[in-house]
């Protein structure tokens, strides 16, 4: 049985009756539970009743990379040992995951049991609309609320400009929250702090773009390090080098975590379809339920971008999304990678045919 003394060390972090049912057939074996707050080479440290321990995942390291454990689990340790060891994990309520690599299959979870997917996104450079797409796709497919935040707004003082700005990503970015932050002056921050005063977030983005700053700001001190960014290019080293789960002082839990230059797509057809939600309505109106959107007739979608109702970037961003995704999925499911042969093949008929009617034109 755990204790009420237990019970409350770890509500700051998330713990709640539902932890508890889950738990309870290791509090029976004397274990006990705690939280991951950061993971290292086959070592973790874990938030308990006894403070922050740390422990030995030797018990827990399968060779699945999806299984391992992150920061953000929650875990039954030993009560006591040196080495302690993480017995087991409870089972993830979410999980975010990218591609490893380009060239593998496999999946990295970098964060568990996370409410909100928090973007950071720095207005010192062109805003990338599509790689908040991306971002985005990531966030929906974990089963975690996205919120965008697009950092350093004092570096846009003309109203006007961070409304348009504001707008475009508001497009790229259906159902979710955008919200302008100046770490630097404290502006905009109450809106955020409320935001993930609910749970547990995840700081995502690119190096260089404010999250050490801003995980600064809500937390309320100056726990992360942070560095300038190039004036070149905008661009940060990477200051946070691990993830790192943290307790806010206005509630809710905070997960940091290093700057992400890839950000690979795993398995996340949900999560792409969440991003595009205006364009998987609109393929509903096309006149074929397998319509491509490339050159078929009575296509809603084309018809949605010949009208100017759906930006071109958009349906563009569309496709690579969808693309690369299926890629993933097709390196261990052979029907899909059946269907993509098929489609290839299709193509290259229709583009045999189309030359030699051009051919036949020429004579």
């Amino acid at each position: 049985m755990i204790s009420s003394s237990a019970v409350a060390s770890l509500v700051p972090y998330g713990w709640d009756e539902a932890w508890a049912d889950e738990f309870a057939p290791h509090a029976s074996e004397g274990l006990l539970p705690g939280r991951v707050v950061r993971v290292d080479r086959g070592q973790c440290d874990v938030i308990t009743a006894d403070g922050v321990v740390r422990a030995d995942t030797a018990f827990v390291t399968p060779h699945d990379p999806m299984r391992v454990v992150c920061t953000g689990d929650w875990v039954a340790v030993d009560p006591g040992g040196n080495p302690r060891y993480v017995r087991t994990y409870l089972p993830r309520r979410t999980a975010f995951v990218r591609s490893t690599s380009s060239k593998r299959s496999e999946g990295q979870i970098l964060a568990a049991n996370v409410d909100h997917a928090v973007v950071a996104v720095s207005l010192a450079l062109e805003v990338d609309l599509g790689r908040i797409e991306r971002f985005l796709a990531l966030a929906w497919e974990s089963g975690a609320q996205p919120v965008v935040v697009l950092t350093k707004a004092d570096l846009v003082p003309d109203p006007v400009a961070l409304s348009y700005l504001v707008q475009d990503v508001e497009t790229a970015a259906p159902g979710v929250p955008v919200l302008t932050v100046s770490a630097l002056h404290g502006e905009g921050l109450d809106m955020l702090v409320a935001l993930v005063a609910g749970g547990t977030s995840v700081l995502l983005g690119q190096s260089g773009a404010g999250k050490s700053t801003l995980a600064n700001a809500l937390l309320g001190e100056d726990v992360m390090d942070v560095r300038a960014a190039r004036d070149v290019d905008g661009k940060g080293r990477h200051t946070t080098t691990t993830r790192n789960l943290l307790a806010l002082p206005g509630g809710g839990v905070l997960i940091d975590t290093p700057g992400l230059r890839g950000v690979g797509l795993f398995d996340a057809e949900t999560g792409v379809g969440q991003v595009f939600t205006e364009i998987q309505e609109l393929a509903g109106e096309c006149r074929f339920h397998d319509c491509a959107h490339e050159s078929e007739p009575g296509c809603a979608v084309l018809a949605a971008v010949d009208s100017g109702e759906l930006p071109v970037r958009r349906l563009e961003s569309y496709r690579k999304l969808v693309r690369e995704n299926q890629w993933i999925v097709a390196k261990t499911d052979a029907r899909v990678r059946a269907e993509l042969r098929r489609d290839w093949k299709r193509k290259g008929a229709a583009g045999k045919a189309a030359m030699e009617a051009k051919r036949r034109g020429w004579r």
